[in-house]
């Protein structure tokens, strides 16, 4: 009796010693358990996903790739393949499995080793969501105390969400929905029964067990996987059969990229961790919708790749990257031995490499890197001449051994229509900007020929002499200081000679062709030098630079010499086309953007640009619901909304007019007929067969850089070609007055070098779209004029056309100085003015 007595009174001292020693340990481990809270607004690292204006991925960015899923969306039998193989009693316990433990206690003391795992899933929620992974005891009571926690607060559907989003599954791959993906490009609903075992073996090893590295391991873990789903009666005998027979299929598989935007996409990624931080930016599911659209955007980058290597072809071929074997003296490589050398040679943009196998007379046989073997025909090789210079190139090949032997290891791309052209990686660089001037919106950004080769954005980072596209500019503020497009000035050559250099400056036409007395529509249309250094002096060169500096160009970057008249300014391609839009909106400067709204991972809109509009005053816009209350009633409501107008830098009158001569520079001027007509330098947009377009070319001494800037009221475009080397040439110059009309036309010019990208993209972006000409201001009156001298004219043929003035700039006498009225006439359609 006694005995018992003591016995009893021992139990009840061990218990109510194990009870305080659970309430301690309760206690102390409290700090750690989460509140109800954090528990239930759990955030999953996800990563910042880019779009399209349309709705396209562009890319993401994040440490951990993960896609969220409910668990409404995931398949059954996936989940009985985790439940299976990680926790088979998870609906029936408390957090905790007290049979489970004993199992693992009993397998550590007849063994001695922990061969048993007792985590239930709940267990590793809480470990994988608030603890370290120490291995210590004091972190497994925690455990134990959270995941008790956590099963109080949330219901057992929403633990098992919560983990399989949670879990890392190898290959950066979070969550069974990023898994799907990065292992089988699928969604879960598109998974077989096998692939869905291979994904629920790996949290136990993801590396290890990893079906890319190791696929072995990982095939040896699925049967392991099915083994237990067919012990548990989740699947049938013939499904386990047929699964534990499937072939191991996974892959890696990267973002599924819809439009390959790379240059916006990173100027979104560091605006982003400028805006909320590394952390923040990469980790918290924001997704960004850029300004691009999808299919211009593409066409932007069609545009650039094709012009350069259209540029590259003129300027010869620079033979292959390597020789892997000597055709005359060595044994050719097999197959395999040709794709080991090809494993680690990277691919980018379009070109595809591959090894010369045979040559015959007129083709060649290639091994692309893919293990395809092609013919590549004599209509992809016949333009191989061999390069010498940038400014010679050797006679035209007449046979493919001219051109390459066996085992030259090459570059090739494919035509529109399939077949192969022989190709190399483009020496020069590019950039092209595409704005809608009515409110900045950037629709389109090119920063050069790939991301991968060159992460140099030049189209907001390239800053580069303008050449003749600073001409509009200068013109500009000649029409400020009483010069009209009538106006008339000497296109002769200038000899001036410089005291402090000891040598005469001696600035010259591109070509070098000269035509005396000439109006400032056609001196800007033709890209008369000397003409633009003329209006500089008459303007006065600090009063025309701080003209320049309205349109948003950096004073650091206008230089005060009169070489500015020339485009001696360094200026991106981003700005001169948001300046170049002031032409096109009216007179107004507008802000670029490239980001239209931010959201959260609940689509919650966080940010939404609105942008500045070339308007003067803004019109008050009623909003339906309030559109019958009166004024006051309006006010207090505040339901009435102004757009933002971008500031105005130049008169309406003054755009308009810059527009209209740089109209002439793609349609030109006078009669064809007759010795009066003429051509632009942008003549080759004519192509687009469009009456709303005006641009300009520019080309920079020596043909460094070369560009071609137009727009209509809707689209504004700029393009630069040039090498990242500052000082190297494109090719020969139209500077030399010595040039035949045949070298001229070789010559690289904005024209030739830059404007057929220009086109392209135009051709695309303009596709659909009604001719938008630039309004026609008030304050304008049209006149007939002589052609040669600018004076008013009675005559009604090639000597005399319509000129557009502003109001009381119009000529007040006739050519042969007969006192009369001015006659005005306000024009109502543009083919009077041709």
């Amino acid at each position: 009796m006694i005995l018992l007595k003591r016995t009893l009174q021992f139990i009840i001292i061990c218990s109510f010693l194990g009870l305080i020693t659970l309430v301690g340990l309760y206690y102390y481990v409290k700090p750690d358990i989460p509140s109800v809270q954090v528990l239930k607004d759990v955030q999953l690292q996800t990563p910042m996903q880019v779009f399209s204006r349309d709705g396209l991925l562009i890319n993401q960015f994040g440490e951990k790739r993960r896609i969220p899923v409910t668990i409404d969306q995931i398949p059954q039998p996936l989940i009985d393949a985790i439940l299976a193989t990680e926790d088979n009693r998870f609906y029936e316990h408390i957090g905790i499995d007290p049979i489970g433990i004993v199992r693992s206690a009993i397998v550590l003391i007849s063994t001695g080793e922990k061969k048993q795992g007792a985590s239930t899933i709940t267990m590793q929620l809480a470990r994988n969501f608030f603890l370290t992974r120490e291995k210590a005891y004091i972190r497994k009571v925690k455990e134990i105390f959270i995941a008790l926690h956590i099963e109080s607060i949330l219901s057992k559907d929403e633990i098992l969400e919560l983990y399989l989003n949670k879990i890392e599954l190898g290959n950066r791959a979070f969550g069974i929905g990023a898994a799907a993906q990065v292992y089988y490009g699928k969604d879960l609903n598109e998974l077989t029964l096998a692939q869905m075992a291979m994904i629920a073996g790996l949290p136990k090893a993801p590396s290890a067990l990893n079906p890319i590295r190791n696929p072995v391991r990982a095939k040896a873990r699925r049967n392991v996987v099915l083994g237990r789903m067919y012990t548990e009666k989740y699947i049938t005998q013939s499904e386990y059969e047929e699964a534990i027979n499937a072939p191991i299929t996974a892959k890696f598989h990267g973002a599924e990229i819809e439009v390959y935007a790379p240059y916006i996409s990173e100027m979104v990624r560091a605006e982003m961790v400028e805006r909320y931080g590394h952390e923040r930016a990469y980790n918290t599911g924001f997704k960004v919708y850029t300004s691009v659209d999808s299919n211009i955007q593409q066409a932007a980058q069609d545009a650039i790749v094709d012009n350069l290597h259209a540029y590259d072809m003129r300027h010869g071929y620079r033979g292959a990257t390597a020789q892997l074997w000597d055709s005359e003296n060595e044994s050719p490589l097999n197959q395999e031995e040709i794709l080991s050398k090809l494993k680690d040679v990277k691919e980018f943009g379009p070109l595809l490499a591959g090894v010369v196998t045979n040559v015959a007379e007129q083709s060649i046989d290639v091994l692309l890197k893919s293990g395809e073997q092609v013919t590549v025909e004599w209509d992809g090789l016949k333009w191989a001449r061999k390069y010498i210079t940038r400014y010679r190139q050797s006679f035209a090949p007449k046979t493919a051994t001219e051109i390459l032997s066996a085992g030259a290891q090459i570059w090739l791309r494919k035509n529109a229509d399939e077949s192969y052209i022989l190709s190399q990686v483009p020496e020069a660089s590019s950039a092209l900007v595409s704005l809608d001037p009515q409110d900045g919106r950037i629709k389109a950004i090119v920063g050069g020929y790939s991301f991968e080769q060159s992460q140099y954005n030049r189209a907001v980072q390239a800053k580069r002499q303008v050449g003749s596209n600073i001409k509009p500019f200068i013109y500009s503020a000649a029409l400020e200081n009483g010069y009209t497009l009538a106006s008339i000035l000497n296109d002769a050559p200038i000899n001036q000679w410089d005291k402090s250099q000891g040598v005469a400056w001696r600035p010259k036409n591109s070509p070098a062709v000269y035509n005396g007395p000439i109006r400032i529509r056609r001196a800007l249309a033709q890209s008369k030098n000397v003409i633009s250094v003329r209006l500089l002096r008459g303007v006065g060169l600090e009063r025309t630079a701080d003209h320049l500096l309205k349109f948003g160009f950096l004073n650091s970057d206008i230089n005060r010499s009169e070489s500015l008249a020339l485009g001696s300014a360094s200026i991106t391609p981003l700005e001169l086309a948001r300046g170049m839009s002031t032409f096109a909106n009216g007179g107004h400067l507008i802000t670029p953007y490239f980001i239209s709204e931010i959201q959260d991972s609940a689509g919650n809109v966080l940010f939404k640009t609105e942008p500045e509009l070339a308007c003067d005053e803004p019109e008050q816009v009623v909003t339906p619901e309030f559109a019958s209350l009166d004024d006051n009633q309006l006010d207090q409501a505040q339901s009435v909304s102004t757009p933002r107008c971008a500031p105005r830098i130049i008169s309406k009158q003054n755009a308009f007019l810059i527009s209209q001569a740089m109209h002439s520079a793609i349609w030109g001027g006078g009669s064809w007929t007759h010795k009066t007509g003429w051509s632009g330098t942008g003549w080759r947009a004519q192509a687009l067969d469009r009456r709303d377009l005006a641009g300009k070319t520019g080309t920079t001494n020596d043909s460094v850089d070369t560009w071609f800037s137009g727009f209509n009221r809707n689209v504004m475009t700029s393009v630069w070609v040039g090498f990242d080397n500052p000082g190297k040439a494109l090719g020969r110059s139209t500077y030399n007055s010595n040039l035949d009309k045949s070298q001229i036309s070789g010559a690289e010019s904005g024209a030739k070098t830059a404007q057929p990208a220009w086109v392209d993209f135009m051709r695309a972006a303009l596709d659909g779209m009604p001719e938008a000409p630039i309004e026609f201001p008030e304050g304008l009156v049209s006149v007939r004029i002589d052609l040669a001298t600018g004076l008013l004219s009675h005559k009604n043929d090639y000597t005399s056309r319509f000129e557009y003035f502003i109001k009381g700039t119009a000529p007040t006498k006739y050519v042969l100085d007969q006192p009369t009225d001015v006659f005005e006439e306000k024009l109502t359609t543009e083919e009077e003015l041709f």
